[in-house]
């Protein structure tokens, strides 16, 4: 039996969805949004102590146009359900312990490890909140450190082989001459070679292919100083890295007694990275805060 046009027609527009009118109406009435306990409080701060367990994770995060918000987790809940603790706004070692303060000083002192960055006021946060959990700031961060010294080398380099990449252009051009710029033996002009060193410094030499072997071998003979940095010999920004580890030494080595990393504080703000990508940004911050305590803080 045929279906007249008027009855398809009925039918699409029976199915039909205002997107912008379901989202209004789940926000305002379906969501249970305008009930919400934390609401009046919720850009602020919010808190789910039921959430606190023994081994703790503690990161800063973007929410949007680079506002930082500080996240507390349960890391034994693997960034699941009930694994939110706290959301503190911004980084302020003091709003964050006056929040985290209105758990009850019990709970609190059951906690036993708490993992985190190279940031003083993270640790000043943990001192004062979980008086006696172990700080842990797992060896990633160290090398992160020494990875960076290198590639600052490498960055200024490119910057001067672009400004001189210019410069020779510039007087081609002057003389009335095609630009024909410098090549290595592997084919890498300046900028091209200082480009393409970069994952290979991330590596360690054992590692490397053929091919990065070769770049290295240019790469080091041309710009010593980047060898240099990679054998840790002789550079200022080597030598902030021991002062560093010597200034954080027990919470370094406290990372051998569990194998306790911030993996699981990272992989959460990957989470709401993605969750804020998927919106197209945040336009209501409270709002915002509601579905990510909806997501990783309350039991489904």
């Amino acid at each position: 039996m045929e279906t007249s046009p008027v009855t398809c027609r009925t039918l699409e527009e029976f199915y039909h969805i205002d997107g912008h009118l379901f989202e209004k109406q789940y926000k305002e009435s379906l969501s249970g949004f305008r009930s919400w306990k934390q609401l009046g409080h919720a850009e602020e701060w919010l808190l789910f102590a039921d959430n606190i367990g023994p081994r703790l994770a503690i990161d800063e995060s973007s929410l949007s146009n680079g506002e930082l918000y500080t996240f507390i987790t349960n890391r034994d809940a693997r960034t699941r359900e009930q694994s939110l603790v706290a959301v503190v706004a911004g980084t302020k070692s003091e709003d964050i312990i006056a929040v985290l303060k209105l758990i009850d000083e019990d709970r609190r002192n059951q906690v036993e490890e708490v993992t985190l960055d190279l940031s003083d006021s993270m640790r000043r946060i943990v001192r004062a909140a979980f008086p006696r959990a172990s700080r842990v700031i797992d060896r990633f961060h160290i090398q992160k450190l020494a990875c960076d010294a290198v590639q600052e080398l490498r960055i200024k380099h490119r910057w001067d082989a672009i400004q001189q990449c210019n410069d020779e252009m510039e007087e081609a051009k002057l003389s009335g001459k095609p630009y024909e710029p410098f090549r290595y033996s592997n084919g890498d002009t300046r900028k091209e070679l200082l480009i393409r060193s970069r994952y290979l410094l991330f590596k360690s030499a054992d590692k490397w292919s053929p091919t990065q072997k070769e770049r290295a071998a240019i790469l080091f003979d041309n710009y010593p100083d980047i060898k240099t940095a990679v054998e840790e010999a002789g550079l200022h920004s080597f030598n902030v890295i021991a002062a560093t580890f010597y200034e954080h030494y027990d919470e370094i080595l406290n990372f051998y007694n569990n194998r306790s990393s911030n993996a699981l504080a990272e992989s959460f703000n990957a989470k709401i990275k993605l969750f804020r990508a998927n919106l197209r940004g945040v336009v209501d911050k409270k709002f915002f805060l509601f579905r990510i305590a909806k997501l990783y803080a309350y039991p489904h």
